[in-house]
C-alpha cells in the first residue's frame, strides 16, 4: 500500500505545483486537489462538515485543472488528481479537451476524482437540476469518454448531445475516474458502470461496504475496482487495517496552509511511514 496526499488548495495555501514537487521528492505517489467554481453568499445549503459557518477556503479554490497543469510540468512521476471535481457544473466538451491536454502534459499521470456536489446554490448557478445531478454527472463522464477515445465522437443523451465531431489531443491512455460519495446502491451502480474506483472521504465503514461494491461490479461483469480512502489522518493501526482490506493507496490529509505548515507534516508522514512511500 502506498500513500498520496491531498491539500484543500486556495490562493492562500502552498501552491499545488510546489506541493507536487515536495510530495514527489518524498516518495508520495499522488496529489489531489479540490474544486469549487464559486460559493454563493446564501447559505440555504448547510456546510457539509456540520459546522455552523462555512470556512472561507471553499470560496478560494483555484481551478484544479490549471493548478495541476502547472504541477505536471515540474514533476515526473507523481499522479495528479482532482479530489474532487464537479462534472455536472462543467461543460463536458470543454472539460474533455482540458483534461486531455493536462494528461498529455503529465505524460498520462492524471486521475479524475469526481463527485455529485453538496452545494445546491452553487449547482443552480450552473443550471444543474439538483435532483438529477447524478444522472448529469454520469452523462458528462460518458460524453467525455467518447471525446477521449473516438476519432469521430458523438453523443446523444438527456443533458449532453453533439453530432459526430473531431477533438484532439487525446489523453495518453484511459483517464481513471474515481467516484466519491457515501456507500449505497446508486453510487456503487455508477462506479460499476463507468467508474474506475471509489474514493470514500475519511474511510469510515469501508469494510462493511466492500461486499456491496464487489457485488455491483460482478453484476456489471467486471472485476472489483480499487478503493482509495481519501483525506485520511493516519496512524499505524489505521494504515495496517486498510492494508488488511487489500487497499493499495490511501490519500492523507495535509493542513490547508503555507509551506511552513505543510512541509513539516509531509516530513513527519515520510519519517513515520517510509515503507509506504515509492
Amino acid at each position: 500500500m502506498r500513500l498520496g496526499v491531498t491539500l484543500f488548495t486556495t490562493d492562500r495555501t502552498m501552491p499545488a505545483h510546489e506541493l507536487a514537487v515536495a510530495a514527489e521528492e518524498r516518495g508520495f505517489v499522488s496529489l489531489y486537489v479540490p474544486e469549487h467554481t464559486h460559493i454563493p453568499v446564501s447559505r440555504k445549503t448547510p456546510p457539509p462538515t456540520g459546522v455552523e459557518t462555512l470556512p472561507d477556503e471553499y470560496a478560494r479554490t483555484p481551478d484544479p485543472l490549471v493548478a495541476l497543469a502547472a504541477a505536471a510540468v515540474v514533476t515526473e512521476r507523481i499522479r495528479l488528481g482532482t479530489g474532487i471535481a464537479l462534472p455536472a457544473q462543467r461543460d463536458p466538451i470543454v472539460t474533455a479537451k482540458a483534461i486531455a491536454t493536462l494528461d498529455r502534459l503529465a505524460g498520462g499521470r492524471f486521475v479524475l476524482g469526481i463527485g455529485y456536489g453538496w452545494n445546491e446554490e452553487e449547482a443552480a448557478d450552473h443550471g444543474v437540476p439538483w435532483r438529477r445531478r447524478r444522472a448529469m454527472v454520469r452523462e458528462h463522464v460518458l460524453a467525455m469518454r467518447e471525446l477521449w477515445t473516438e476519432d469521430e465522437a458523438a453523443f446523444e443523451g438527456e443533458f449532453v448531445a453533439f453530432e459526430p465531431c473531431w477533438s484532439w489531443p487525446k489523453p495518453e491512455g484511459r483517464i481513471p475516474v474515481l467516484l466519491g460519495g457515501a456507500p449505497g446502491p446508486t453510487l456503487f451502480a455508477h462506479i460499476a458502470e463507468y467508474g474506475d474506483g471509489w474514493i470514500p472521504i475519511g474511510g469510515a465503514g469501508i469494510r462493511d461496504a466492500l461486499p456491496a461494491l464487489r457485488e455491483a461490479c460482478a453484476a456489471a461483469g467486471r472485476e472489483m475496482v480499487p478503493v482509495v480512502p481519501f483525506g485520511t489522518v493516519p496512524n499505524p493501526q489505521k494504515l495496517d487495517y486498510y492494508d488488511s482490506l487489500g487497499i493499495e493507496e490511501v490519500v492523507l490529509r495535509v493542513p490547508a496552509g503555507g509551506r511552513d505548515e505543510v512541509l513539516p507534516v509531509l516530513d513527519e508522514y515520510a519519517r513515520t511511514y517510509p515503507d509506504r512511500l515509492a
